[in-house]
């Protein structure tokens, strides 16, 4: 099964397309990687590329991969491709291809990419990439496209919005935690006096509306959410014919 996501931004095709191609931007607000970096290539060849991604402290994984893009397209979309690999045994992606899609509307651009990938570790490596692995990559790329669109739309740094994502998250889960305390001790009531006896009873009530409402509550509109994203595409739609020009690096 593979992913799809879509987000629409409102910004000038260019621009995308700087954002998207140029490695030092596209590392920027990409949370799928710590680092990307165009590799020499001769003329004519597709263009090479190293990827890195920190797990853990003091511990990266790294693959190389080659794209190609489509800039002028008849029907005045563009369209870019890659082929990717890892050998990091730790890696679950072994390898894998995908594509871009900038297709303008008169509004903005659909902002559209499909991608799949082999998972290593065998018959372990099939499930825990299906339950977990899978959707976190699915989240994390719906993430950093909406990212990419504070950063287009409305002049929010990535560095900004991964912050602001941060501080909303601290904010909720100490809503959260508050609440948690709240329901499990009764100190505060006598504070009520007469209306304790009230307040006991709407007391746990309340402090669920506010769970509810920390958990539940969209983000805020300058924090990137992947809910902002489409992960079904509207039609069915396929892989470009570019895809097949490209070799899977080793």
């Amino acid at each position: 099964m593979g992913l799809y996501i879509e987000a629409h931004i409102r910004a000038d095709l260019d621009d995308l397309w700087a954002r998207t191609q140029d490695p030092s931007q596209h590392q920027r607000w990409d949370l799928r990687f710590t680092e990307i970096s165009y590799l020499p290539r001769a003329e004519g060849e597709p263009q090479r590329f190293r990827y890195a991604t920190r797990v853990l402290p003091g511990l990266t994984v790294a693959g190389t991969g080659v794209s190609a893009g489509e800039r002028e397209r008849p029907d005045g979309t563009r369209t870019s491709a890659l082929r990717f690999a890892c050998p990091h045994p730790l890696s679950l992606l072994a390898e894998g291809s995908g594509y871009w899609r900038y297709v303008p509307d008169g509004d903005g651009v659909r902002f559209l990419t499909g991608y799949d990938y082999r998972p290593r570790w065998g018959a372990f490596g099939a499930p825990v990439d299906r339950l977990l692995f899978r959707p976190l990559m699915g989240w994390a790329t719906a993430w950093s496209f909406d990212r990419l669109r504070l950063w287009l739309e409305q002049g929010i740094s990535p560095e900004r919005a991964r912050l602001n994502w941060l501080m909303e998250l601290l904010v909720r889960a100490l809503v959260l935690t508050v609440c948690g305390v709240g329901l499990a001790t009764e100190s505060v009531l006598p504070a009520f006096g007469p209306l304790a006896a009230s307040v006991a009873f709407l007391w746990p009530l309340l402090l669920a509306a506010v769970c509810c409402l920390a958990l539940l509550a969209p983000p805020l509109p300058r924090t990137p959410a992947a809910r902002r994203c489409l992960r079904q595409p509207p039609t069915p739609v396929s892989a470009p014919r570019l895809l097949r020009t490209l070799e899977t690096p080793r």
